[in-house]
């Protein structure tokens, strides 16, 4: 709906301009000033002021005064306010819009037929997954959501780095050591149980006799050249570590939730020669050069200061190269490509980036979201662990526990005997705690560096997951309590009947969720979702505090609310899952 309105603005705002003999080329739309109660603002005439020669207000009101909205069937008034041109919307926008609203489906848009893979986490398959990098994961199956939401055709992948020295590392350490050589595993599940001969094999490189070290060493390499030539048997074994590894740091993963619909293991383009066959035309560029026994690309006339190197003098490959021919993979399979990595890989990305257009590619189709680390303010709480700090496992645990304890300080008497058993209190507990851990990092722009607290991501008065969560599980009752004493939102609505500000706000902000998916997906930026949330969260609040739906002074007025509480509670409840962030019936 928001959409169709902002369409029918721009024609009117054109065609007013026109008539004006104004250009048409920027027609400044955006949100109205908070005190604006409008559904789309132009501030068209900041920019026209000087090539008019009046003050922006006596611009605007040329404007707005050029401005039909006869025969456009969302587009009502059309006022100022100051420098802005501010159009409200009619009642048919009205009446539709909470009809739409109240659809499942609702802030969904429509197919785009455009194929998407987005590669995300891709952490290294050697332990538990760190809560430095818990933001990647998160952002990326958010980017993901939001993608699939706005129409896109998206596949999420983890990109597998099977083999690296550090997985061939990992392989003779798993090969070489008995279980009596290893302390107890931390936690009963398998990317922490095989972590221990990764921790011991490093130890043992680090501390070992220098005749050890070298006989391992030695082994290391047959097992990387292994891997380069193709060498079967030691695929197998690398892949009994990767895998067993990965089924463990799944589980993890499914606990945020965040899905994969494909691991593809750097093993497989070099299986497959496409690794090679991707050395053979960097060696035949220009900017390929043998330095320091490497072959590199010289990309000081692309801005570069630092060579890329893409094969070692013995012959093996390095993983840059190897995600080439991922990338070309990607191209020829879909029509977008984007990754979500740590920003301490920007300039290895750069490189990949001018290297894939040296080979031919348009890189256009490839974006890249970088995202800072998340920090912890000193770890109370949490276990802190020798050589590994704390585990995404971890936070989690803490998160559901405090969640835990938080819902039952809330729990009144009646609630708990008579609406929350044991089992209730588990699930809104854990919707609480690992909503609060995603929410309160997707909720940030990835680039900046945050700090997870828990008092701030559980804070059910603050804007956190639970202040919106809260918001579900409030309609949720409203609309249950009405269906028992036998009473139905209304399906089309007189939008007399929703008159009042605060009606009108929540409409408003309903209206415009259509349009925050589209916009966090053009710029693949999901916290703007989260800011949505936090916006609607208030005025659901507004609307609750000073308009009674239940007891509404006349049936029509409760029907009417009641629609208006449907209508809120799916666009409240898509816009958390497009977060990965569960929507509680009940709180």
């Amino acid at each position: 709906m928001y959409l169709s309105l902002r369409s029918e603005v721009e024609d009117a705002l054109e065609a007013a301009l026109a008539a004006l003999d104004l250009p048409t080329d920027d027609l400044g739309i955006e949100r109205p000033p908070e005190d604006v109660d409008a559904a789309v603002a132009s501030s068209v005439a900041f920019r026209m002021a000087g090539e008019v020669g009046a003050p922006p207000p006596k611009v605007a009101a040329d404007i707005a005064a050029e401005t039909d909205p006869t025969g456009y069937e969302y587009v009502g008034r059309v006022d100022t306010q100051g420098p802005y041109v501010n159009v409200f919307p009619s009642d048919s926008y009205v009446a539709e819009t909470v009809e739409t609203a109240q659809s499942e489906a609702y802030g969904r848009l429509p197919d785009r037929d455009t194929s998407v893979v987005v590669e995300h986490t891709s952490a290294n398959p050697t332990g538990p997954v760190h809560v430095g990098r818990a933001r990647n994961p998160i952002v990326g199956d958010a980017v993901v959501r939001v993608l699939d939401f706005a129409g896109y055709d998206v596949d999420a992948h983890y990109y597998v780095n099977d083999a690296g020295r550090q997985v061939a590392v990992f392989t003779w350490a798993y090969e070489t050591f008995d279980e009596s050589d290893l302390p107890e595993p931390e936690r009963e599940k398998a990317d922490y149980d095989l972590v221990r001969y990764y921790r011991k094999g490093n130890e043992f490189l680090k501390e070992g006799d220098d005749e050890a070290v070298e006989a391992a060493e030695a082994e290391i390499d047959a097992i990387m050249q292994g891997l380069e030539d193709g060498d079967e048997a030691v695929y197998e074994r690398v892949g009994t570590v990767v895998d067993t590894v990965l089924d463990g740091m799944t589980e993890t993963f499914d606990r945020l939730p965040a899905e994969f619909d494909e691991f593809v293991k750097e093993t497989r383009l070099m299986r497959s020669g496409a690794t090679d066959d991707v050395v053979e035309r960097l060696r035949a560029l220009d900017e390929a050069v043998y330095e320091k026994e490497a072959w590199q690309l010289d990309l000081s006339d692309h801005g570069f200061d630092k060579n890329l190197v893409f094969l070692r003098s013995d012959g093996t490959s390095l993983y840059t190269t190897r995600d080439l021919a991922h990338h070309e993979w990607k191209f020829d399979n879909y029509d977008r490509a984007v990754t979500v990595i740590g920003e301490d890989h920007k300039l290895t990305f750069n490189q990949l980036d001018q290297s894939l257009e040296l080979l031919g590619y348009d890189t256009d189709q490839l974006d890249q979201v970088f995202y800072s680390w998340v920090n912890l303010p000193g770890g109370e709480g949490m276990s802190t662990r020798e050589g590994t700090g704390v585990d995404l496992d971890d936070l989690l645990d803490e998160a559901i526990d405090r969640a835990r304890a938080e819902v039952e300080d809330r729990l009144d008497d009646r609630l708990r005997d008579d609406d929350l058993d044991e089992a209730g209190v588990e699930r809104i507990a854990e919707q609480v705690g690992t909503g609060a851990v995603r929410y309160d990092i997707v909720s940030k722009q990835p680039t900046k560096s945050i700090t997870f607290e828990f008092e701030r991501a559980l804070d059910f008065e603050a804007q956190s997951a639970p202040y919106v969560q809260y918001v579900h599980a409030r309609a949720c009752g409203i609309l249950g309590e009405a269906a028992d004493e036998g009473v139905e939102p209304a399906e089309s609505v007189d939008p007399d009947l929703l008159d009042t500000d605060a009606e009108r706000d929540l409409l408003r902000t309903i209206a415009r969720f259509p349009a925050a998916v589209d916009e966090a997906a053009a710029e693949l930026e999901p916290h703007r979702v989260a800011t949505y949330t936090r916006t609607f969260a208030e005025q659901f609040n507004a609307f609750y505090r000073e308009c009674p739906v239940l007891t509404a002074d006349d049936p029509e007025t409760r029907r009417a609310r009641l629609a208006l509480v449907a209508a809120a509670r799916e666009t409240v409840g898509n816009a958390l899952r497009v977060l990965g962030v569960a929507a509680p019936d009940s709180m």
